[in-house]
């Protein structure tokens, strides 16, 4: 196999492993321990469901461990391309990663306290539980700046190197100017949800599509068959 379609591929394992622990961690785990609305609930799923809580750490861990490989890997894809564009891509997934690895810390001070260390006020272990796991979600909403961030230079990549189809290149920097705008939305119009939810379509659609495209394909035979980014020392 060339070199490149492996990194390629590679890549395209990784965002996949990201997409897995993230969506489990995320969509499935965290709404068994936090409700919204509710600190005693909350401190009472972190106490009954201890193992759960511990699960949710290391799944967030997870993905702060993939997004980082899956930044460098792009990098290592894409810096014979243009080696300021990629570094940034993976700058700005590694501050994402940096997002999730803060809530992580959050979600762990949160378990600590419901089993009471000492480190809320007294009689104050719901509602100091409840901050952090508050404060954990808003991790998620401020990291996804940088999530849509790290889409735009992706997405010029792909455009400029002719690598993949120049479509999945448009979608992909509109849907993280989308994306970006959703994170300044969320505070501003807190209430247009619609807008909210809606903005950050595009960029779904994008990931899914590079994520199949980078484990299926790889690369264009074009990327393979020329050399014109010095391939041999770009890959080594």
């Amino acid at each position: 196999m060339h070199s490149r379609i492996r990194v390629a591929r590679t890549t395209g394992i990784f965002y996949l492993a990201m997409a897995f622990v993230g969506a489990i961690g995320f969509l499935l785990i965290r709404p068994q321990l936090h409700v919204p609305d509710d600190p005693i609930a909350t401190l009472t799923r972190l106490v009954e469901r201890d193992g759960l809580a511990r699960l949710a750490i290391a799944l967030e861990l997870a993905t702060v461990v993939v997004q980082a490989l899956l930044a460098l890997s792009f990098f290592r894809l894409f810096r014979a391309v243009d080696s300021f564009m990629a570094g940034a891509l993976a700058a700005f997934g590694m501050m994402n990663a940096v997002a999730i690895m803060g809530s992580a810390a959050l979600v762990a001070s949160a378990r600590q306290v419901a089993h009471g260390s000492g480190l809320a006020p007294l009689g104050g272990d719901a509602q100091v539980a409840q901050l952090l796991y508050t404060i954990s979600a808003n991790f998620w909403d401020v990291g996804g700046l940088f999530f849509g961030l790290w889409l735009l230079p992706m997405g010029w990549l792909i455009l400029r190197s002719g690598w993949m189809p120049r479509p999945l290149g448009w979608v992909l920097f509109v849907g993280g100017v989308g994306y970006v705008l959703s994170s300044f939305v969320t505070y501003l119009l807190p209430d247009a949800t619609l807008l909210i939810d809606g903005l950050p379509l595009l960029a779904t659609v994008g990931e899914f599509w590079i994520l199949g495209y980078l484990i299926i394909v790889g690369v264009r035979p074009s990327a393979v068959d020329t050399n014109p980014w010095r391939e041999g020392q770009a890959l080594k």
